[in-house]
């Protein structure tokens, strides 16, 4: 039996929240602990679920909260100019939920306090201090301290726990695109529910209509070297869409698009990043969780939903093994293997998002080769979309790949 009793999440994001709410499913008192003083309301672009990610969010009874917010898209589409090609889902999944990171964020938050989980804003982590046999004592900038048996980190790709775990740790890796993003009050040509992957004469970018008829609208724009969100964000409107006019201007219906951005709705959410392999997952009583530890690049289309798995996983090793050492070991075996596949294929796509004009040229042709061979996909989407965890089952001291949870096609058990 565990004697893990308590534990600090540092991070209030999306691996945060749903982290204290399995740990206390698990009989674990988790509090958590974010740097900003407020949380993310209307902050953030737009990130998709996938339904490995909800039947997780099911397990600790935020899935319907968060399908409240989110918008089903249930087909996927990738365009070259006028050429498309609808992408193969596997059978008898539900749609992805495309949603905005505030609205998630906000989702999560109010189902974690509905359960009982403190949430205290305006704490940056500064130094933890694991020496005493008692438990880890977290200090933040502000002076104050926090007792608990065990940390978890939670603080997303620039993670301070990281850094603290190992001085030596890699840094998230940027992926040489920025992201940016908008609402658009002109509706494109298409149906409501479609996600359309383009490949503009320049770059790329993506497209869907919403259910009021208006249009999300996402790009990861070339850029030479990486900016931080408040260096970004300090770009005028105006110059960010001078830009996207230059890249996109010609391309259909990119063009038109760009051309009715509101400067007022345009959101900048900064470079794109996606995290090296991590070679310390854990040291002592603190450990990591989510895009502190896994961050795929955004093509993955998996990013919020490993996070919430992995703080599921982790919840349950914390329950089920003798102490916080063997319980991080136990959680690496079972997600080091799973997130770092997912991360090597997504990072392959990143290589055709700005193309040359080789590239450009051949890629159509590619994708339809790869299409009708190697993009399967019950072979390549089926075991990531239809993992499932098994929340009752026993967590041992040897968990492995081959020992992890069921993977099924049904819906996760509560």
């Amino acid at each position: 039996m565990s004697k893990v009793r308590t534990a600090l999440v540092i991070g209030g994001g999306v691996a945060g929240p749903v982290a204290a709410l399995a740990l206390r499913k698990a009989g674990i008192d988790a509090k958590v602990y974010e740097a900003y003083p407020s949380t993310a309301d209307g902050i953030g672009g737009s990130l998709a679920i996938a339904p490995n990610g909800l039947a997780a969010l099911e397990i600790v009874g935020a899935r319907k909260a968060v399908e409240n917010y989110g918008t089903p898209t249930p087909k996927s589409v990738m365009s070259f100019g006028r050429r498309e090609v609808e992408l193969p889902q596997p059978s008898g999944l539900p749609p992805m939920r495309l949603i905005q990171r505030g609205d998630l964020h906000r989702a999560l938050y109010d189902v974690a306090v509905a359960g009982g989980v403190q949430i205290e804003h305006g704490k940056r982590l500064v130094a933890f201090d694991d020496d005493d046999p008692a438990g880890v004592t977290a200090r933040f900038a502000d002076g104050s301290v926090a007792t608990a048996d065990v940390l978890i980190g939670a603080d997303g790709v620039h993670s301070t726990v990281r850094r603290l775990i190992d001085p030596a740790a890699p840094n998230a890796g940027y992926t040489g695109m920025l992201g940016l993003e908008s609402i658009i009050d002109w509706a494109v040509p298409t149906e409501t529910g479609t996600m359309r992957f383009t490949f503009g004469k320049r770059a790329y970018y993506l497209y869907s209509r919403r259910p009021d008829g208006r249009t999300q609208f996402g790009v990861n724009l070339p850029q030479e070297r990486p900016m931080s969100l408040t260096e970004a964000r300090a770009v005028p409107a105006e110059e960010w869409l001078r830009r996207l006019r230059d890249v996109y201007g010609d391309d259909d219906p990119g063009g038109d698009l760009v051309r009715h951005i509101d400067p007022a709705k345009l959101i900048v959410t900064g470079s794109t990043h996606i995290m090296p392999a991590v070679p310390h997952w854990h040291r002592g009583r603190a450990g990591l969780v989510g895009d502190a530890v896994h961050a795929p690049s955004n093509s993955s289309g998996q990013g919020a939903s490993l996070a919430i798995e992995s703080a599921i996983e982790l919840a349950r090793c914390l329950r089920d093994l003798p102490d916080a050492r063997s319980a991080f070991t136990a959680y690496e075996r079972l997600r080091r293997s799973r997130v770092e596949g997912i991360a090597r294929k997504a990072a392959k796509v990143n290589h055709v998002k700005a193309p040359g004009p080789f590239a450009r040229a051949v890629t159509p042709t590619l994708m339809r080769l790869l299409l009708r061979t190697a993009l399967r996909p019950e072979k390549t989407l089926g075991p990531i979309q239809r993992y499932r965890i098994d929340w009752a089952a026993k967590v041992t001291a040897d968990a492995s790949s081959r020992s992890s949870p069921r993977r099924r096609a049904g819906s996760a058990s509560t």
